[in-house]
């Protein structure tokens, strides 16, 4: 049987860590989506979606499914996965990599103002500006919804949940985002602030520079910390050279 590898996904790290193992075809791999996006970009190799029911489910689901390796490449602020994904590894009794791209750091030019929370970023708004984009995704956005004076140009892949600010006006849209493209988005509709997650990465982070370039002030809510006792790696590759380090036959670079 070959060595079958789990992939908790919804990243562009996620995508490209399956696609990369597809070359080996002694490797199983499968992918789990949380189901919050009802339209995915493309996987390669087998995909589930939904919950596992808590670290207990997810435990159950690895020794029933025979896997021999997980990987956590969720999205930076998806906390609780994470710390399920750890602990039901250890019940199982496998190894476990958080995947996780590094974060996005302020130059001498930009004008950040770090959150630790989307009710602080709420807080923080109405002194910097009465336009504002909104690009923190689709849930949450309640905590904006007392904001009767601002108005809000919210940004996001699919419809966001209710409760909204009453002055919401919805752009629906994946990335990869161009500076140009940026640029023009912030001069049309005006903002005067833009309020972000600390995602990392190279496809939404051509907003940052646009910002920089207009000197305008950035809401950036910052990342929630990793468990202590994660083992983790920045990019594909560090996932790739982990794998193989396991010495599992079939993952590449592995000595077996």
């Amino acid at each position: 049987m070959p060595p079958h590898l789990l992939i908790l996904g919804g990243t562009t790290e996620a995508r490209e860590l399956a696609a990369a193992l597809a070359a080996h075809s002694a490797v199983r791999v499968t992918t789990s989506l949380a189901g919050r996006v009802t339209r995915p970009a493309p996987l390669t190799g087998d995909t589930r979606t939904g919950g596992f029911g808590g670290p207990e489910g997810l435990s159950d689901w690895l020794r029933a499914h025979h896997v021999d390796a997980l990987v956590d490449a969720t999205h930076p602020f998806a906390r609780q996965i994470t710390t399920n994904a750890l602990q039901a590894a250890r019940q199982a009794n496998i190894p476990a990599l958080v995947l996780r791209r590094p974060a996005w750091h302020p130059t001498p030019d930009d004008n950040w103002h770090p959150v630790p929370s989307l009710t602080a970023a709420a807080a923080t708004l109405p002194a910097l500006g009465p336009r504002v984009l909104l690009t923190t995704g689709r849930l949450g956005l309640s905590a904006f919804a007392a904001l009767e004076d601002l108005h809000f140009l919210v940004r996001s892949v699919e419809p966001p949940a209710p409760p909204l600010p009453p002055h919401t006006e919805l752009l629906l849209t994946r990335g990869p985002f161009i500076l140009p493209d940026e640029l023009h988005l912030l001069r049309t509709h005006r903002i005067d602030v833009l309020v972000t997650k600390n995602s990392g990465g190279a496809a939404t982070a051509p907003k940052l520079t646009a910002a920089r370039q207009l000197d305008l002030p950035v809401v950036i809510v910052e990342r929630p910390p990793l468990p202590e006792d994660a083992v983790t790696v920045p990019d594909v590759g560090g996932a790739l050279d982990w794998l193989g380090a396991l010495g599992i036959s079939g993952f590449p670079g592995s000595a077996a």
